[in-house]
């Protein structure tokens, strides 16, 4: 079994990545008469998930009832896919893929994996109450300069900056 021995691509520029962000953003606005968002689209996709094993329920639902038989019929489903299968691409082609769990030197790999699904979980949850998730919040809330999204983004760089001082213990020696 033969190793891949070449040394990944360099990033691509973030100045130049934020242009296209941008720029991706103003089409959706454009054509679409709506903003980015990566939580809708997995609340379709779970809606479509439960209307597979119990469409009565489902239908029933409501949350999910209110988008019918078709949740994934939503251009939001199709950008999460995108943004994924974009991502997986950019990572084979650049040869920045493996494998791994990711953990710092005082975590062990169940407490990094548990710690991360009940982050996953709280962050799915949160996005869903707050009918908007941090991508929307940022990018679309953001561009279109309400309030209440601006404050979020404070809050979201204030939070994460008083984490780091417990955060960064686990991955300190």
């Amino acid at each position: 079994m033969s190793m891949n021995t070449t040394s990944p691509k360099p990033y691509s520029n973030p100045y130049i990545s934020g242009i296209f962000l941008g720029l991706t953003l103003l089409a959706s606005f454009l054509i679409l008469g709506a903003g980015l968002g990566a939580s809708s689209g997995l609340a379709r996709i779970g809606a479509s998930i439960e209307g597979f094993v119990f469409p009565a329920h489902t239908a029933a639902s409501e949350y999910f009832g209110k988008w019918g038989t078709s949740p994934m019929n939503y251009y939001l489903v199709h950008m999460l896919v995108g943004a994924f299968l974009g991502g997986l691409f950019s990572a084979l082609y650049h040869a920045r893929i493996s494998i791994q769990v990711e953990k710092g030197k005082k975590s062990t790999v169940k407490q990094r994996l548990i710690m991360a699904g009940v982050g996953g979980v709280l962050v799915g949850f949160s996005s869903r109450l707050a009918a908007g998730c941090t991508s929307g919040q940022a990018l679309t809330g953001g561009a279109l300069l309400l309030t209440g999204s601006l404050v979020f983004l404070c809050c979201v760089f204030a939070g994460g900056y008083a984490a780091a001082y417990w955060v960064r213990r686990q991955w300190d020696d």
